[in-house]
C-alpha cells in the first residue's frame, strides 16, 4: 500500500487553522456522552379475567419479518468494479425506490485509510460520490491536517443509497448493505478505518455505546484484525466547532494506530 508523504509545514499550519486548531493547545479531554435510555413500551391494560385466560393458554409464536440481507455468495468473487456494478442495480431495501443513484465509494484502491461515514445526503446522492458537500469540504481538510490527501484514502458509506430527508438509517436498510461494505473492507484491506459519527461507529463495531465514549479508544473490526478510530462526523463539527478540537486528537490517535501496523 502506498504511504502518504508529509506536507509542507507551512500548509499543514494552513490546514490546521481552518480546523480551528492551535498548534500550542494541549490534548483536550475526553468528555463522555451520557446514555439515554430509551423509554419502555406501555402495555395495554385488560380485564383481569382477561389476563388470566391468556396466561393460562400457550401463546402462539409470532414470526418477527425478516430483514433483507445481499447473499454473500453472489459477491464473495467480485472485484470493486463488479461490486460497484452489483450495487447499482441493488433493490434489496426500499431505499432504491427514492435514489438517484447508488454511492458506492471513491479512492485508492491500495489505501492505507479507509474512511466510513453514515449515509449519502442530497449532494452525494446527485453526484454519486461520498462527501462532497460542505461535510466533504470539512473531511477533506481534516485529512491533508495530518498529511492525507483526499486521493490517498478511499471514503465510503453504510448505507450507498440516501435516506429519504436525510433521516436515520433504518435496520433493514443497514442489514442490506452490510454484505456489500463488507466486501469493500476485504478487498481494500486497509491499516486503519475511521469510523465518522454516531450511527457509523455503531453500526460498524455493533454496539450501542455513545459516541463520547468510543472516542479516545483503540476497536478492532471483528472477523478482519483491522483497527478501528471513532470521531465525530464533519457535519456535527459544522454544527458544533468547538469539537474540532477533539477531532484533532482523535486524527492523531488514527494516524498513529496506521504507523504501527505498518
Amino acid at each position: 500500500m502506498k504511504s502518504s508523504q508529509p506536507l509542507e509545514e507551512s500548509r499543514r499550519v494552513a490546514y490546521l487553522n481552518a480546523l480551528g486548531i492551535a498548534l500550542w493547545t494541549q490534548k483536550a479531554q475526553l468528555q463522555e456522552s451520557e446514555a439515554v435510555a430509551p423509554p419502555e413500551e406501555s402495555i395495554a391494560r385488560q380485564p383481569a379475567r382477561l389476563q388470566e385466560a391468556a396466561a393460562q393458554e400457550p401463546q402462539p409464536a409470532v414470526d418477527e419479518p425478516s430483514l433483507p440481507v445481499i447473499d454473500y455468495e453472489i459477491i464473495k468473487n467480485m472485484d470493486l468494479s463488479a461490486l460497484a456494478g452489483q450495487v447499482a442495480s441493488c433493490t434489496a431495501c426500499d431505499l432504491h425506490k427514492t435514489r438517484k443513484q447508488t454511492v458506492f465509494g471513491v479512492g485508492h484502491h491500495k489505501a492505507d485509510w479507509l474512511i466510513i461515514g453514515e449515509a449519502p445526503g442530497a449532494d452525494e446522492d446527485r453526484q454519486g460520490e461520498p462527501f462532497v458537500g460542505r461535510a466533504g469540504q470539512l473531511l477533506t481538510q481534516m485529512l491533508r491536517a495530518i498529511g492525507l490527501a483526499r486521493e490517498e484514502v478511499f471514503i465510503a458509506n453504510i448505507l450507498k443509497c440516501r435516506p429519504p430527508n436525510n433521516r436515520d438509517p433504518r435496520a433493514e436498510e443497514v442489514s442490506a448493505c452490510q454484505a456489500y461494505l463488507g466486501r469493500q473492507i476485504e478487498l481494500l484491506e486497509p491499516k486503519i478505518i475511521l469510523a465518522l459519527g454516531r450511527i457509523a461507529a455503531q453500526s460498524l463495531l455493533q454496539t450501542s455505546t455513545p459516541i463520547g465514549k468510543m472516542r479516545g479508544r483503540l476497536y478492532h473490526l471483528e472477523n478482519y484484525n483491522i483497527p478501528v478510530v471513532v470521531t465525530y462526523h464533519p457535519a456535527y463539527l459544522l454544527r458544533s466547532p468547538r469539537e474540532k478540537r477533539k477531532v484533532w486528537e482523535d486524527l492523531k490517535f488514527a494516524r498513529q494506530q496506521a504507523i504501527d501496523t505498518v
